[in-house]
């Protein structure tokens, strides 16, 4: 089956909008046992959309369009398909009610530009937007429109916003896929997340091991981000479920705890879940990170159960003020050191009553670096009842990626910790 993605809106080609669709929706179809044969950004004009559904309905048997079903001027997706297909619209009083009952929701009026959203291409599934106003739209395609080979195709169309995208696909556009394109053969996929090791060193630890098992048809696969390695496994098959278990079992014993989690799990989940468990409490002391630890702690459901708070000292004033570290501690060896580190651990846990604190001081850079302690340095520090660790890195990346490393450091240090005890 071969399935491709056409990404719809100007700001994407103009570098204003960064397109995470293409890369959300790859990785989502790839999980399923499905590749994205072709993926397209266009503009929001009539000839380059219409142009890239009408070429990419002649080769594709599915084919998912983002962006255009809003409610103002450029969003011309659903109209220019219609055209296309030669569909009349339909205007759906039941997308009206929820459009007015959205809006209702927020105490706000709804605005009159939004009924263009009520209007459907004749034939064409709604799928329910319970998270915004557009609804997506899906259809089967006559294959004598456009195919040469006469076979079935469909056509989905989904919002842009990707908090709406996203949950949509899950809930209605796979259980078409799976309805209208089944399997032709069983397909397993297992995606083990790994912290503290790079992907050559992940590699080298695992391919031996698993080189019968990719004779025989084992796929492997490694994805490397800031501050962490996927290892995804797949295989097709009657036996697909076996091998990948087998596989999975062989990862887990070579990378031990390493691992922090499965599929779309991300650290701050499972740190959260392992305090949770523990009925333990974290604390934060960040420096470097600006706030960057607390953000991905509290984007988890039910994090108020175990994080208490924390203090962003930026500042040495802050540092003294807020966590008690002395002024002479800071004077000898500086913001950015063990001692620092330590103190501001230290007092974080003991300002917030928590079981643990986690606390961050670095130089992000570019600049403010010495032969000592360059551009990168950051001491992280975790305390707890059994004392204060402490772990001097260096992160030799742009600020932000720095920040995002750091982050993921200092949970990886609580993960283990609370894995050991």
């Amino acid at each position: 089956m071969e399935i491709e993605l056409i990404n719809t809106g100007s700001e994407l080609l103009l570098g204003r909008v960064l397109n995470t669709h293409q890369q959300w929706l790859c990785r989502r179809l790839a999980d399923l046992g499905h590749t994205v044969a072709r993926q397209i950004a266009v503009p929001d004009t009539a000839r380059d959309i219409q142009q890239a559904v009408r070429e990419a309905l002649a080769r594709a048997e599915m084919v998912i369009v983002t962006g255009g079903l809003g409610p103002t001027s450029d969003d011309i997706t659903r109209d220019l398909i219609a055209q296309l297909l030669g569909k009349k619209l339909m205007r759906e009083e039941a997308i009206i009610a929820h459009i007015k009952n959205y809006f209702a929701a927020r105490n706000r009026p709804m605005p009159a530009n939004n009924d263009v959203q009520a209007m459907v291409p004749e034939g064409a599934v709604v799928l329910p937007n319970p998270n915004g106003t557009a609804p997506g739209l899906a259809m089967a395609v006559n294959p004598n429109l456009f195919r040469a080979d006469g076979k079935p195709a469909w056509l989905v169309m989904l919002p842009g916003p990707p908090r709406e995208l996203r949950p949509m696909f899950d809930d209605s556009v796979v259980p078409i896929l799976r309805r209208e394109f089944p399997q032709e053969t069983p397909f397993a996929c297992r995606t083990l997340r790994t912290g503290g090791v790079g992907e050559s060193a992940v590699q080298e630890k695992i391919q031996t091991s698993l080189a019968a098992l990719v004779a025989d048809g084992l796929g492997i696969g490694y994805c490397a981000r800031v501050g962490q390695v996927d290892v995804r496994l797949t295989a097709r098959g009657p036996a697909a479920g076996k091998m990948v278990g087998v596989a999975e079992a062989v990862v887990q014993r070579l990378l031990q705890a390493n691992i922090y989690g499965y599929d779309d799990e991300e650290i701050e989940q499972v740190v959260v879940r392992q305090l949770a468990g523990k009925k333990l409490t974290l604390a934060l002391a960040e420096s470097c990170t600006g706030g960057a630890i607390a953000d991905r702690v509290t984007n988890v459901p039910g994090a108020s159960a175990v994080f208490l708070g924390g203090v962003v000292s930026y500042a040495n004033s802050a540092k003294e003020q807020l966590l008690g570290v002395p002024v002479e501690t800071l004077r000898q060896h500086g913001a950015v050191s063990e001692a620092v580190a330590r103190e501001m651990a230290a007092g974080a846990r003991e300002k917030f009553g928590a079981d643990f604190a986690l606390a961050v001081t670095g130089i992000a850079g570019p600049g403010g670096g010495t032969p000592e302690k360059p551009a990168g340095t950051v001491f992280l520090a975790l305390a707890g009842a059994s004392g204060t660790a402490v772990e001097r890195k260096l992160n030799l990346y742009e600020r932000e990626a720095f920040k995002q490393l750091t982050a993921q450091q200092a949970l990886e240090m609580l993960r283990q910790r609370l894995a050991a005890s």
